[in-house]
Parts: structure tokens; sequence; C-alpha cells
């Protein structure tokens, strides 16, 4: 039976058939219809979602262990005034808490506000706070019979730890005496001997789940906001109040290893199956369920929680020596494989996990715990992650002001890949959505591209039939036979064109809109390159032409690129900044250039592909020294993925355009033999790669094609390989940084990292180059000048900064 239970593990279980860090991902969707995207492994332990840390494709940093207020932020963030500080009064005693109320049965209601902000976060002033109220109101009051912890938010019970009380640490240490204050107090309050109830109604995430984990029973809501997780791992962390110790003793330890190495969230229904709370009630009903669980845990009519029963062969896979041998190598092996080694954080969520198991009485693993998150703050790896979040947050500000009308119906041009995935996830978000294409077939292979994907959401269960329907009627299917399309139109506020990348074409059909649209509509178009100031050349209103890039897939690509022209309002920029975001995208406003920010960067990287083959390195040679400096795909895999075509379309776009020698040093034209011959690349079964099934291969006839390419092989080593590649990246980003296409670091780190797949773990290209050395990177770059052309030569700000001893990020 063990031998049976053991070998079908790696297919059966969800905590070992995929585990990583949580870098946000490309793997199970990217990779087979990705663009250019990033992520990291997916380590789905239940082979439905296996995305751990998606930093492209569905990069979920929004709610991680520190604040995730980044989701909460509004999109017209003026500069605030400092805070007030905070006063108590007789009515409002506490800055985090509303008072307390105690109910005629002795039962203490304890509620998180900060009414300062819109969701609650865990700090090291909340907790002194929370131990002065329970120290003054709670423990020595022999009156109370039970606690209950819950949220004076309407929609959200703790969003996380914030997470810049450590950033602001210089010596990440000083954080390991805070913990073991804060471990203490959740110590003291079970020392009271009344029971804990946590009620929890929307986000409790990070440090707020950990607090649930400290009580005796925990209820959720079923609204859909409502969500737990412990998603430390995203920013390179572990949950540091005790979390690695107490959940699997609640939900096991495949599905605590799957939860922690992945950061995903658990919704309702699936947290009371696994054990992860008690009882799902509605959201009206919660405080007062609550209140009577607790008494009912006081007066020994109801049970408190001991956690979810285990299957049998759960049992001899946790509790069986043999059998945890076996689990612990399958999870190891995977994170192995998923991170290559570079994201610390996985190993050290196993390690706390493993030593717990190994000291099970008194609290040294509660201070190995805490060690091991000070050990994990203070790598660069953290730092990384850290300041994409941060950059996040920042992206979902702008200064445009508001709207000029509201935006309630977006009209979407052509139905392709593209198209619908615009439409798609303007429908999920609730537009009413115009889909127009030229006739019923190409509509229906748009319908069908999204019924397809709400499909496979409502089978995993992310969506409920409902939804499903709902996001159904929001679109409504138009082609240019149905003479009613204009009076669709003519109720459009937004116009997004997906069409063929042809600027008469883009010319016409702004000519065409304009003349059927209401006077306010704004028309955003979704191209890859072509500056907007062309596109908008003689328009009625140019004012309101915006570019707004999606990258596909779009539906898993979380970046949006939007370029207002010299003559774009801020009206107009505004309507795109709220699209945008409530599309779910992360935005970052470029200057109108040929191939804008993201594009622009993958010019030169492009070109450099073509110098290395010529240079005599292999194909997949590429591919693994691509993948082992932190990317989620190779280049050439990634060309095959987004489309031969498609790729040899930018890099012969951005070989005519401004960049000047930095397009130089290769052959472009090397992919377009390769179009004529049908090699498109995946969608066309064959490309670099010959794809049968899941395999691929290069077969003989590719191989003897790249080999006539070759001039000469020089016998490069994989470092070379990388840092010629990655080289020609990062110092085109450094060039739009000078040329102020971008406006600062943070925009230029968070758009190749989202837009790219740039290695998450090193932050960015500008935060890759603090972590190296401006003036050591300017050095390697002029070597390579020297050897192989002015292609290499570095930007005037590189070589500024290399002189000055300046960072990019202070």
């Amino acid at each position: 039976m063990l031998g049976r239970t053991l070998s079908s593990v790696s297919k059966r279980s969800s905590a070992l058939r995929s585990f990583g860090p949580a870098l946000s991902s490309l793997q199970t969707q990217g990779q087979e219809q990705a663009s250019f995207l990033l992520n990291t492994p997916p380590i789905s332990t239940d082979g439905k979602s296996g995305q751990l840390f998606h930093t492209s494709a569905k990069l979920q940093f929004s709610s991680a262990v520190a604040s995730t207020e980044a989701e909460e932020v509004t999109a017209n963030a003026t500069p605030k005034s400092e805070p007030t500080p905070f006063v108590p009064t007789p009515e409002r005693k506490y800055e985090f808490f509303q008072n307390v109320e105690i109910t005629p049965d002795g039962i203490a209601i304890i509620r998180f506000d900060n009414p300062a902000k819109k969701v609650n976060t865990i700090s090291f002033k909340l907790k002194d706070e929370a131990e002065t109220l329970w120290n003054t109101e709670i423990h020595p009051n022999t009156s109370i019979q039970g606690v209950v912890f819950t949220s004076g938010k309407p929609d959200g019970f703790i969003a996380g730890a914030d997470i810049f009380d450590i950033k602001s640490m210089e010596n990440k240490s000083d954080v390991v005496p805070l913990i073991e204050s804060a471990t203490n107090f959740f110590h003291r309050l079970k020392s009271k001997g009344v029971p804990l109830v946590c009620a929890i109604n929307g986000p409790a995430l990070g440090g707020g789940l950990e607090w649930a984990l400290w009580c005796d029973y925990r209820i959720c809501t079923d609204s859909p906001k409502t969500k737990m997780g412990l998603p430390e791992v995203k920013l390179g962390l572990l949950p540091g109040f005790g979390g690695t110790q107490n959940l699997h003793k609640l939900v096991g330890l495949q599905k605590a290893m799957d939860m922690m190495l992945t950061g995903k969230d658990i919704r309702p229904k699936q947290a009371k199956k696994m054990g992860l709370v008690d009882l799902v009630v509605a959201p009206q009903s919660l405080e007062q369920v609550a209140i009577d669980t607790a008494k009912g845990l006081a007066d020994g009519s109801i049970k408190k929680s001991r956690g979810k029963k285990k299957t049998l062969q759960d049992k001899l896979i946790e509790n069986n020596p043999l059998g945890r041998h076996f689990m612990w190598k399958t999870v190891q092996d995977m994170v192995q494989k998923n991170t290559n080694g570079n994201y610390p954080a996985p190993i050290a969520i196993i390690d706390a996990v493993k030593y717990g198991l190994e000291h099970p009485k008194g609290n040294d693993k509660f201070k190995f715990e805490r060690e091991s998150f000070a050990d994990l703050a203070a790598t660069k790896e953290s730092e990384a992650l850290i300041g994409i979040f941060d950059g996040m947050t920042q992206m979902k500000k702008h200064s445009y002001g508001d709207v000029a009308h509201p935006i309630d119906r977006v009209a979407v041009l052509g139905s392709g890949l593209m198209g619908s995935g615009i439409a798609q996830v303007s429908a999920e978000k609730g537009y009413e959505v115009l889909l127009k294409d030229r006739d019923d077939a190409s509509i229906a292979r748009g319908l069908s591209y999204m019924d397809e994907n709400w499909g496979k959401k409502v089978k995993r269960k992310r969506m409920t039939k409902f939804q499903y329907n709902i996001n159904s009627s929001n679109v409504v299917p138009l082609t240019d036979e149905m003479e009613s399309w204009k009076k669709h139109f003519g109720r459009a506020d937004m116009i997004i064109e997906a069409v063929f990348e042809d600027l008469d074409l883009k010319r016409n059909i702004v000519s065409q809109m304009e003349k059927v649209t209401p006077d306010h509509c704004v028309f955003a178009t979704n191209t890859s390159a072509i500056p907007i100031t062309d596109i908008a050349h003689g328009a009625q209103r140019p004012e309101q032409i915006i570019g707004m890039h999606y990258f596909s897939p779009v539906p898993q690509m979380p970046l949006l690129e939007i370029i207002p022209h010299s003559g774009t309002s801020d009206t107009t920029k505004a309507a795109a900044f709220e699209v945008g975001m409530k599309q779910g995208k992360t935005c970052i406003e470029v200057k109108d250039v040929p191939g804008f920010y993201v594009n622009r960067c993958l010019g030169p990287f492009l070109v450099e592909v073509s110098a290395l083959i010529r240079d005599g390195v292999g194909l997949e040679a590429l591919d693994k020294a691509t993948k082992n400096f932190g990317m989620p795909m190779g280049p050439i895999a990634l060309a095959d993925n987004v489309g031969i075509d498609v790729t040899s379309h930018v890099a012969k776009f951005l070989s005519n355009a401004d960049l000047g020698d930095r397009m130089s040093g290769g052959d472009v034209t090397f992919m377009e033999n390769m179009i004529e011959k049908g090699w498109l690349g995946k969608k066309a079964g064959q490309g670099f790669y010959t794809y049968s099934g899941k395999k691929k291969s290069i077969n003989a006839e590719v191989q003897a094609y790249v080999d006539a390419f070759v001039k000469s092989d020089l016998g490069l080593k994989e470092k070379e390989i990388q840092d010629r590649l990655v080289s020609r990246f990062v110092n085109e980003a450094a060039k739009c940084l000078e040329d102020e296409i971008i406006s600062d670091p943070v925009v230029g780190d968070i758009g190749l990292v989202f837009g790219t797949g740039f290695a998450p773990f090193r932050g960015g290209p500008f935060r890759y180059l603090d972590s190296v050395g401006v003036d050591q990177y300017v050095g390697m770059m002029n070597g390579f000048a020297e050897k192989y052309g002015s292609q290499f030569e570095p930007c005037q700000l590189l070589k500024d900064y290399a002189v000055s001893g300046k960072k990019f990020h202070v």
C-alpha cells in the first residue's frame, strides 16, 4: 500500500507536483502562447494553475505580504500632505482599532480599522498598540469569556504586513527582536485561556492570515473579495509571525507547502474544504456568527478547531518517515528545477517547516523562523522583489486628474488574438464591450477564444457559471456587414483598435471612427511600434488619440504601455490609465518614439541573438544561457512562441528606425528567409524548433540552415553569451532613460520585468546595474565594443554614472 501510494504521489499530490518560488509566471500558459513575457516557473501542485510568481504572464504582486494597498490606490494620486498625528479621544482610543465592544455575554469584539488607510495592514506600530489594548482592556478583565477579531473595513480584513517596516531597516537583523516581540504577544493572547475567534471578510493575506492562524476558530464570508494566503515568497521572504509552524497543523503538510511556496490565494469554499477555516457564512451574518461561536466555544457546546482530518494516503505521506522523506525530496527537486537556485526563499520555507517538525516543543521553531526571515530580508533577491512591488504601487498613480466623461462602453476593433484578449479583460471588469470585425467568421473566432478561456476558468473553479454568463453578456459582437454597428459605436466611450500594423489602415480607421463616435470618445491604438503622432496626423480630434500597447496573450500579460503624443490631452491620458488599471494592468507611460520602450529594448537584443548564432552559438545553448541568467524562456523558444513573422517585423521595423549603430552587429534578415519557408514558429508547428505534441526538437533542415548562417565558431562560454545578450538589453534601457522615453528607473524596471521577462530576482535592468556596479558594467561593454564593434558602446548616461559612482536606486 505504501509503495503504491508513494509511486503515485508525484502525479497526484497537490503539494508535490509544482513548487517553486513565487515569482510570477509564464510557464503553463506563457510558454504555450506567450509573447514577450516574464515569469518564473510555475509550480502548481494541483496541476491546475502552477504559477509561482509570475512576473510577467500573470504577475500577481498585488497580494503580497506587504500591504496590498497597491490594489486600493486611486489612479488620480495627487500629492498628499503628511498625515495628522493621531490623538486619542474617548470616542476613538486607538489609531489602528475601533474601541473595544464587550457584549452582555462577555464576548469582546476587537475591530481592526485604520481610518487613514483604505486597507488594514499589520505594522510593528499596530502590534504595540494591540499589546496596549490587550493588556489594559482584555487580559485583566475576568468577565471576558471570549474574543472576536474582525475588521471595521467593509470589504477587507488585513491585507498583509507593512513590508515597508522591513524595507526601511538598514540592518535587517534588527527585525528579529521585533518579530520575537510579536510572537510573544500572540502567546500572550493564548495565555488568557479564552476562545479566540477570527471573523474574516475580504482579504486576509500574509500577516493577516498569520494572525488568524493563532486563533482557535476561523470564520470567513463567501464574498468574492474574500481570499486568504501567505504570499511572502513573492517578495523573497517567508511567513514570519508563526505561519511556517501553524499552517500545516490545520491543512496538512502538502497543502501548507503548496500555499507557502506558490503564494497563491485560497477562496472561501476551498478554504473550508482544506480546513483553513471552520465556517463560511454570508457577510451580513459574519459578526453575529462569530460572537455566537465564541460563546459556544466558551461553554463547550462548540469544539475548538482541530484542522482537517487527514486521509489515509496523506497520513502515509506526511506522518510516515519514509513518506515524508520522499515528499521533501520531491518538493526540493521541484523547487530547484523551477527556480534554478535563483530564489532562496522557497528553500528557507522548507527548512523552517522541517525544523519545526524536528523541534516540536518549545519556541525554538519560532526563533528559527524569525532568524530565517531576517536572513532573507537581507538578500539582494528580496530587495529586488520588494523593489518591483514598490514600483507596482507607484504605477497605480498618475497626475492627470479625472476623465472628461465616464468610460462605460469600450469598442474593440479586430477580434484576433489581441483584440479578443482586450475584449475579454474589459468584459471581465464590467465594461460593455462592442467587438467588431469584418465578418461572422472572424467574430466567431474571437468569441470562441474568450469562451474557451472563460470555460477553463469555470472548470478550474476560478469563475462561477454566473460570472461566466455575465462576462459573455457584456460582449456585443458586430461586423462590417451589420448596418447597426454605427448605432452601437455612436454610444462608445473609448475605441481600442487592434488591427494590422499598417499606418494607412490605422489612419483610415481613425477617420471612420470620428464620423460615427460621440465627441467625447477616446481613440486608443494598440500599435506595437508605429509612432502615435503619425497615426493622429490629420485627425479631427487628435487630442483624444493615445497609444495603449498591450502584450500578448492579453489576459495573462500584466503590462500596458500608455503612449501619449505631444498633443494628447490630460483627460485622454486619465481615461487610458483608468481603463488599463480597471482591466488589471500595470500601466507605464512612455514617450512616443518608434518601438516605445519595451520593443525598443528588444530590438538590439534580437539583433544580438542573430549575431551570436553567426558566431557559432547553438540554438539550444542560447536558450539555456538565457534561462540560466534568470529569464523564463530563451530567445529562440520565445521567437517561436511569439511567431517568427511577428519577431521579424519588430526587428526589421526598429532596424529602419532611429537606433543607429545600436541595431547593428547582426543580421535580422535571418528570420525573413524562415518566413518564406513557412517556418513561422509554434503556431505553424515549425520554427527554429519542430513541435510534435508537447515535445520540441531541431530538425536536420533547420540545423543545416543555421549552420549555413554561421561565419565562424568562436567557442563562446556561457557567461560571455549572457553578457552580450543582456548588455544590449540593459544599454538600450539606459538610453531610453537618457532620452526621457521613460521617466525614471522604476518605470524602466517594471516595464522590462513585466513586459519581457527580465529576471525578477534581479529587479529589472537598473537595479541589476546597481547590483553589479555601473563602472564594472561599462568596462565590460567597452571591452565588447573593442572586440565586436560600436553596437556595444555604452550610452552616455551609463558612462556618466560610471564616473560619478551614482546608483539608479538610492
